[in-house]
């Protein structure tokens, strides 16, 4: 027990202290400034990592702790600290050199035997952090390729250029490379799309033409997933190079009439959905149009930019499902038993209720539901209709119903109280005959949910139109149970507000104002 007491101790001491040296507190006797003397690799040279003269990595055995100890000294867990920083760092700069070796052992420059013949200018570039690469490059290249060299030549007149505060050296050599190839596409095939962005940002540092021209045009021609797609963006509108871009970034971005024409586009969509003859291929586009219209509607980030959906145009869809239903409930109602097509005619009553309660599910999360609440309470015709059908075709209408209620119980909808009461008047009794069937025919069909809802709307509703329908349906629960909606609940909390906390109203309060004597 004491041995893990020690163990978790020094674990605790060694986070403590780690923490103090990166912030500061305590200071790092191993580390210091990277050597910036450059190691000679023939005519071009890469500094190597940096060498202590006390480096923790020869003094390995000094600072490990005795085995007779019960903890590490202070000294000793900072040394074991910096062991670990150090090799991570020598194992990164050895990497990095590594990368930077190969890049140059093809390099155009390194052939003394070429054309171009020994370099006249040392190239020197130099990291932020003090890793260091030399090289022996062409003026008549540089002068050539790039504007920035040009002028920084032309200028200094000297053979020697040393550019400093580099974020990637590596990217800078291979950019450097490319001023030496005649295809610069052929030589940038393969390559990633952050690689790119890299070899982009240094050419138009350096005033590259040719090599901005090439990576935009290598841009332009791949595929991008969707993270690569937001550095694109991100980095090219960074660059001064907007005029260059255009080409890029036409398949991200919109001309200014495209959002004016996005309520006519969505007009089409949704109406290429309701009259799909694929039953599969119809659900599998209201899944995909519903998840993308909620992740448009729930980014708060992008407000402006929102997709703009008219209440107008979901409201003609609606009326259009409307008036298929009316048609096809007239046709039901009239049709003789015995006929064959029966099936075909529920079949389709069936889909345009599925059709509108699609539509009613994108006004409600778009917040448009209130007009449609209106228009489904004045359904007096379809009602009726409604009525004359046998329940096993007709209880999908009555889920649109189902729908309101549960959108009016969680206050998503708001109407007055004289549409809620008519929403009720029509549709509660044909919601009643159904609930069975909508129960047992559908998983999807939350049944608490429904209840939940619709005991919420009933208490909406003034007090005196609660007990009419809460009582009517205490009558019909107990003789359908199952087969009713059970809102106990909303029962519950109407005989407490009609006969435990008795609230009267302002106009029944009597007021006796009297004269106190001093």
């Amino acid at each position: 027990m004491a041995s893990e007491n020690n163990h978790n101790t020094c674990s605790k001491s060694k986070h403590q202290v780690s923490a103090m040296i990166k912030q500061g507190f305590i200071s790092d006797p191993f580390l210091g400034p990277p050597s910036k003397t450059p190691l000679s690799l023939s005519r071009v040279s890469v500094s190597p990592p940096p060498s202590y003269p006390n480096s923790p990595i020869q003094t390995q055995n000094q600072i490990r702790p005795s085995p007779s100890r019960s903890s590490p000294t202070l000294f000793e867990m900072m040394s074991e600290e910096q062991t670990r920083e150090s090799k991570q760092t020598l194992e990164t700069r050895h990497r990095l050199q590594e990368r930077i070796s190969r890049v140059l052992a093809e390099a155009p420059f390194r052939n003394p035997d070429g054309f171009l013949g020994f370099g006249d200018v040392k190239l020197t570039i130099t990291a932020t952090d003090g890793f260091t690469v030399s090289m022996d490059v062409h003026k008549r290249v540089l002068a050539d390729k790039s504007r920035f060299f040009a002028e920084k030549l032309r200028r200094s007149g000297s053979h020697s250029v040393e550019i400093c505060e580099v974020d990637d050296v590596e990217v800078y050599v291979e950019t450097l490379v490319l001023m030496y190839c005649e295809d610069l596409k052929r030589k940038l095939m393969g390559e990633e799309v952050s690689k790119i962005l890299g070899l982009l940002k240094v050419s138009a540092a350096i005033m590259f033409d040719a090599g901005i021209i090439s990576c935009l045009e290598y841009l332009e021609a791949i595929p991008w997933s969707e993270e690569e797609e937001d550095k694109v963006v991100s980095h090219l509108s960074e660059l001064q190079i907007q005029d260059s871009v255009t080409d890029v970034l036409q398949r991200v971005s919109a001309e200014p009439s495209m959002s004016t024409r996005a309520d006519d586009i969505l007009l089409r969509l949704l109406t290429g959905v309701l009259q799909a003859k694929d039953d599969k291929a119809r659900r599998d586009m209201k899944t995909l149009i519903s998840r993308l219209l909620r992740e448009d509607a729930s980014d708060h980030s992008s407000y402006s930019n929102r997709l703009d959906i008219s209440k107008d145009t979901l409201l003609h869809l609606c009326h259009g499902c409307l008036s298929s239903l009316i048609l096809c409930l007239s046709e039901a109602t009239c049709m003789d038993e015995s006929r064959r097509d029966r099936g075909v005619l529920m079949g389709e009553i069936a889909r345009e209720a599925d059709n509108m309660q699609w539509i009613v599910d994108i006004l409600i999360d778009r917040k448009l539901g209130d007009e449609f609440v209106k228009l489904w309470a004045d359904q007096k015709e379809l009602a009726v209709l409604h009525s004359k059908i046998p329940t096993m075709y007709r209880h999908e209408i009555s889920r649109i119903t189902a729908q309101l209620c549960i959108a009016i119980g969680r206050g998503h909808i708001l109407v007055p109280k004289e549409t809620r009461y008519s929403l009720l008047s029509t549709w509660l009794e044909a919601l009643y005959e159904d609930f069975g069937w909508m129960r047992r025919a559908y998983r999807s069909v939350d049944k608490k949910l429904v209840e939940d809802g619709l005991g919420q709307t009933i208490l909406t509703l003034p007090l005196p139109q609660q007990q009419t329908i809460l009582l009517n349906w205490f009558d019909r629960f107990l003789n359908k149970g199952d087969d009713c909606p059970n809102i106990q609940r909303a029962f519950e909390v109407w005989w407490k507000r009609a006969f435990v906390r008795r609230y009267v109203s302002e106009s029944q309060l009597q007021i006796t104002i009297s004269d106190y004597p001093n």
